[in-house]
């Protein structure tokens, strides 16, 4: 019985899920550009890790040949997330608008998105799950927003109908 009891408090005290934990040795195979070069965009997107150990989502928005947007995804097993209410980011940016994405399921078209705005200084960006509304290619879609309950892919974009360059630094991504 006090072994359950010690289990059972662990199981509830559980009050976050890290996604990823960026470091030097972070494996980042599973993370993969997207860019509008898919629609026949000139834009260039890359991910990395840096000499700090973050992740760093880098490169240039172009809007040649209607282009005008990066991302880039992560793709894992599912992951029940219906214990958790938001997601929370340490980053450092740009000062640039950024969206952060979410799949329930790798086969999903549409995805559900928050939209936020970095500053130069490292910071938290909390997304509540029921703030993300669903979008496929830009348009909102006329159903519920995000509830939370599963996930397959979480993503980053930038898509500011402007040309510009970008610089996104990524800590981690946990949800509570």
């Amino acid at each position: 019985m006090k072994y359950f009891t010690i289990i059972l408090l662990y199981i509830l005290t559980q009050t976050t899920m890290t996604l990823f934990d960026f470091n030097s040795k972070s494996n980042i195979s599973n993370w993969r550009i997207v860019d509008d070069v898919v629609m026949g965009g000139q834009s260039n997107g890359n991910f990395k890790i840096n000499n700090a150990g973050n992740g760093l989502f880098s490169g240039d928005v172009s809007l040649e040949n209607n282009g005008g947007f990066s991302m880039v995804q992560y793709a894992f097993e599912t992951k029940n997330s219906s214990n958790f209410s938001k997601v929370c980011i340490k980053l450092k940016g740009d000062g640039k608008a950024y969206q952060f994405r979410i799949k329930s399921s790798k086969q999903d078209k549409h995805a559900y998105i928050a939209s936020f705005t970095t500053t130069t200084d490292w910071e938290t960006i909390e997304v509540p799950f029921n703030t993300m509304h669903p979008a496929f290619r830009g348009r909102k879609l006329d159903i519920p927003n995000y509830d939370g309950k599963q996930m397959e892919m979480i993503a980053f974009l930038i898509g500011n109908k402007t040309a510009e360059p970008f610089n996104l630094e990524i800590d981690s991504i946990v949800l509570k």
